[in-house]
């Protein structure tokens, strides 16, 4: 289910337009850019980086920092993209395929010649997706590259580390990375206080506070993949990939505070998962307006977890998991005259299959199949650009004695008007609908502390949601900014429920209650201070969310906001965030994502890339998370301060080598996403 939120985002500054450029990469070449330019499309912006932006730039992750995007939030210590606002996942994509990290690192800033920043995605997309940031470069004929990129905290045991190398021969390229990720904080501290509401009307008052704790992961990735391109016919890609994750022993000590009782409980987790992937893609240029992309993969994900908790008493269990999945999709796309038509249909089949022993007994063999057709239009009619698309699913579930089986449909349409050149309206309208994740369908319960229990509800059914965006936008030479409205209905939603038992126990699930609603005002602008010397944007933002239960309504407003300076002085870059944080009210629970701010200085020379971080500085006992639960039955207040994420400064060092030459264009249209979601109650 997606978060609940309203919108008004006040106050902003930076960036944009003032460029002449070219359809062509070799044009943009020959041209002086002196600010990136912005094209409003229907869905979206075309963004054209400037020179400065890129040669400032050593990754994917670096470039998209720099640009500022509205409502996305670019960790580069972190290497990881998200929304601001949380109202969906960003996906990445480079030429079309969707990317992952090593392909973001070992992307050459200076290989990039547009962006395509879809921030409305059409049906074609699915569910869950706020927007897409599709990248498009340009690569060499013949030659090779080389690199490695090292990112290693200073001041706590955190690294991420990857290794590559690309080879061009005529239309062919192979490629091989490595990557290696470590954590091993032992600064991360959980307090907790719970009320609970008892059957004979009396409040029982349990504390539950850390008083050591130790989290240690390690990450392994192997990726070999062929590309044959001929950028005017065809696109053909193999992938083979595997990741490894160990999660070694990692436990949380606490102090109890149950009642006039006072006593130690530890909490202890091991974890280890691997999963290969094979990912084929195919695309064919048909004639001119003509193109057709295939896709298929197949994943497997096996999965091992112990999880013991010996507060009140002893309770421990263990899973051994197992996900088969397979997904297909097939994209047909014609550029008429009057507008584009895209359709498809794309089909996924999934088997998990997870064995729980120990405390909780319970076998979960699920079988999942989906199956989305699509088709959509795109077109302009004089001053008015125009998107209209309808997406069908047909879902079918079975777990034992539980299934189902449902059609849901997923119409989408946009309209934008632009009255002058540099002024844009647009209205987004869709209905979509929401199934819930895998693991709260599954009918194992799990032991979370000596009073609450998770129980996954079988019976859940998919929700409705309507959403609708109103946007008012300006475009400069030097500065964009625009105004959003944004509203979404929910009805008959999965919710958060608090069962009580009558002996006491309390049981979270998830039922299908009355509806969440969501209102949210945007105010955005970014600009250029000096061209292609100093750029500043800032946002604010309202929230007023809406969560009407069966037995309970909750409604509440928030304000966050953030500001981001870019400072460009030849071979440095200087770079200054802030986010003061993202709160969220959803079912009976309020959460806040805590406070988010770092200070760069990056220094680059050929071949050799070099950037120091300050996050969350002056702030050693950084607030990561907390949550507040206003169930009748349940009041808790739940909350993680991490000191390895205070004060933490981190190193990287970016060397790339490569040898080539004739840039070309590559067109590639969409790649399923490979299975990450073993379905495993945690």
């Amino acid at each position: 289910m997606k978060r609940i939120y309203i919108l008004f985002i006040l106050s902003v500054l930076a960036i944009a337009a003032s460029a002449q450029s070219g359809t062509q990469t070799v044009e943009l070449q020959e041209v002086e850019v002196k600010a990136a330019k912005v094209i409003h499309k229907p869905d979206g912006q075309l963004i054209y980086p400037t020179e400065a932006q890129k040669s400032a730039s050593h990754s994917g992750y670096s470039i998209l920092q720099k640009l500022s995007l509205p409502n996305i939030r670019v960790n580069e210590v972190a290497q990881s993209l998200s929304t601001i606002d949380g109202r969906g996942s960003v996906q990445l994509r480079i030429n079309g395929i969707v990317a992952g990290r090593a392909e973001m690192l070992a992307l050459a800033p200076e290989s990039v010649s547009r962006i395509d920043f879809i921030d409305n995605p059409g049906v074609r997309y699915g569910e869950g997706i706020a927007c897409v940031i599709n990248i498009l470069t340009r690569r060499n004929d013949s030659g090779y590259a080389v690199g490695l990129d090292l990112t290693q905290a200073l001041t706590t045991k955190l690294g991420k580390d990857l290794v590559y190398g690309k080879w061009n021969a005529g239309k062919s390229e192979l490629s091989l990375s490595y990557d290696f990720g470590y954590k091993d904080f032992e600064g991360n501290r959980t307090d907790e206080t719970a009320h609970y509401l008892l059957t004979d009307g009396s409040t029982h008052t349990i504390e539950r506070n850390d008083i050591a704790s130790r989290s240690r992961s390690f990450n392994h990735g192997l990726q070999l993949r062929y590309n044959l391109a001929d950028s005017a016919s065809y696109v053909f890609q193999a992938l083979l990939s595997a990741d490894f994750s160990h999660v070694p022993n990692n436990y949380q000590q606490k102090q109890i505070v149950d009642g006039s009782r006072q006593y130690l409980a530890t909490r202890r987790k091991r974890d280890q998962s691997a999963s290969p992937v094979l990912d084929l893609y195919f695309f064919k240029q048909l004639t001119a307006r003509q193109s057709l992309t295939l896709n298929a993969v197949g994943t497997y994900i096996g999965t091992s977890l112990n999880n013991s908790y010996d507060e009140g008493s002893p309770y421990a269990y263990e899973v051994d998991g197992e996900t088969y999945s397979f997904m297909g999709e097939a994209i047909y796309e014609n550029r008429l005259r009057p507008f584009t038509l895209t359709a498809g249909i794309n089909y996924m089949q999934k088997y998990t299959n997870n064995r729980y022993s120990g405390d909780v007994n319970s076998i979960n063999p699920m079988h999942n199949r989906n199956a989305y057709a699509f088709a959509e239009i795109k077109g302009v009619l004089g001053p008015v650009r125009y998107t209209a698309g309808l997406g069908g699913n047909y879902l079918d579930y079975s777990q034992e004695t539980d299934y189902y089986h449902y059609w849901l449909f997923r119409p989408k349409a946009s309209l934008a008007y632009n009255p002058t050149q540099a002024i844009q309206l647009r209205y987004d309208f869709q209905i979509s609908e929401h199934v819930s994740q895998v693991a709260m369908i599954s009918n194992t319960s799990i032991r979370d502390n000596s009073m609450e229990w998770t129980q996954g509800n079988p019976n859940i059914k998919p929700n409705r949601d309507q959403e609708h965006t109103f946007q008012l936008s300006y475009t400069h030479p030097r500065i964009q900014t625009f105004l959003q409205a944004y509203g979404k209905l929910c009805h008959r939603p999965n919710m958060a429920a608090y069962i009580r038992t009558e002996d006491n126990r309390f049981v979270y699930t998830q039922l299908n209650q009355k509806e969440i609603d969501v209102l949210h005002l945007m105010l955005y602008v970014n600009g250029w201070l000096i061209p292609d010397k100093l750029s500043m944007a800032l946002s604010g933002t309202l929230f007023r969310c809406f969560n009407f239960g069966e037995d309970y309504t909750h409604c509440k407003t928030f304000y966050s906001g953030t500001a981001n300076v870019q400072a460009y002085l030849g071979k440095f870059t200087l770079s200054a965030f802030m986010d003061s944080g993202f709160r969220f009210l959803e079912g009976e629970t309020e959460g806040f994502n805590g406070v988010f701010t770092y200070l760069s200085a990056a220094y680059r020379h050929k071949n050799l890339s070099l950037s120091l971080t300050w996050q969350q500085p002056l702030n050693p006992h950084y607030k990561q998370s907390q949550s507040d639960v206003y169930n009748r039955y349940v009041r808790k207040t739940t909350t993680l301060h991490c000191r390895d994420f205070g004060n933490l400064v981190s190193l990287n060092i970016a060397w790339k080598f490569s040898q080539g030459r004739a840039y070309k264009n590559i067109r590639r249209n969409i790649q399923r996403k490979a299975d990450k979601d073993t379905g495993i109650l945690r």
